[in-house]
């Protein structure tokens, strides 16, 4: 009996529709569970795109047995399908609590989050699948995009506290009460503003002429005055607040090193985070370590990859960072 329903199915994938009815409707067929033919009924009038009727037989089955998560499924495509967008919703996120959970469930969820702007829970879906399913390429290549469009997103709030956060980084040192030794350090090391200092390291103020422990420990009292520190910006790696140090010498063709970044293919996140950073040639990102990029925010090891691959390509690398 099982075997008699399962080429019905095969039948019905096929695209063999009369013949699918013709076994549907066999003595051998009819004598199969209610739910099962009000199903496959239901499969039919889907393929033969008779989707009002689908509907109703994919709703009678579930009256017939409420734990029939294919139908559930079925039921929520061809709603999808008539732009039933809200119960579509519902169903699909039905049939993501059931288990296993069905990945085309997942995928068809994830579509719809996306163009509601759901962007989180679209990325919750296709983790899920990838998660099971590593290799997924479908999964893969839409989590990739999802991930993009939440970083291109534009919050006015967001935008109101980074520029007030840099307003703050914009502060001359020189209106801090500092003693004129560390002044004068600070000075001639081209550390004019306080986003400049939370840029910097210890062992980048030590390593300096003049510059010892007491003026140290005087600028870690005041910034600490004000629940700062040294290196914080490295730390919290804010885009746009990166080291701005020039970029070192580089080896390479100069016709090569003065292409610009643009022209190589990179992902919209990588092209995005080159941006942040200020990074407009291949010479400028040749200068850059891997450490340097991996403090960018949302830059992953997947997006460092993909930029050492290029540049050797082009037979470049990254700078070396200290051993």
């Amino acid at each position: 009996m099982r075997n008699e329903l399962n080429d019905v199915v095969a039948l019905i994938e096929r695209g063999e529709l009369d013949e699918a009815s013709k076994r549907l409707n066999s003595p051998s067929a009819q004598a199969a569970g209610q739910a099962d033919r009000t199903y496959l009924s239901g499969y039919l009038a889907e393929r033969s795109h008779e989707f009002e009727k689908a509907v109703v037989l994919y709703e009678k089955t579930l009256e017939l047995a409420p734990d029939r998560y294919d139908a559930v499924f079925r039921l929520a495509y061809v709603l999808d399908l008539r732009g039933d967008d809200n119960l579509a919703q519902a169903l699909y996120e039905t049939c993501a609590h059931a288990m296993p959970t069905s990945v085309n469930a997942l995928l068809n969820l994830a579509v719809l989050y996306e163009d509601r702007g759901a962007y989180r829970q679209a990325q919750g879906c296709l983790e899920r699948i990838l998660a099971e399913y590593p290799t997924h390429e479908r999964a893969r290549l839409f989590l990739r995009d999802v991930r993009s469009a939440q970083n291109m997103y534009y919050d006015e709030e967001a935008e109101r506290v980074r520029q007030e956060h840099d307003a703050v980084l914009d502060t001359p040192v020189g209106d801090f009460e500092l003693s004129v030794r560390s002044r004068n350090c600070l000075k001639q090391m081209n550390i004019n503003t306080l986003g400049d200092l939370l840029r910097t390291t210890e062992p980048v103020l030590l390593a300096y002429k003049n510059f010892g422990e007491t003026s140290l420990n005087e600028i870690k009292a005041m910034l600490k005055q004000k629940g700062l520190r040294l290196g914080q910006l490295i730390e919290e790696a804010l885009p746009e607040l990166v080291a701005t140090r020039k970029p070192a010498a580089v080896s390479g063709e100069p016709d090569v090193l003065s292409r610009s970044v643009t022209e190589i293919e990179l992902s919209a996140r990588s092209r995005k985070c080159l941006q942040r950073l200020g990074v407009a040639t291949l010479a400028e990102l040749a200068a850059r370590s891997e450490a340097d990029l991996l403090a960018i925010k949302n830059f992953g090891q997947t997006s460092l990859n993909e930029i050492k691959r290029r540049l050797t390509e082009m037979g470049l690398s990254l700078r070396l960072g200290p051993k």
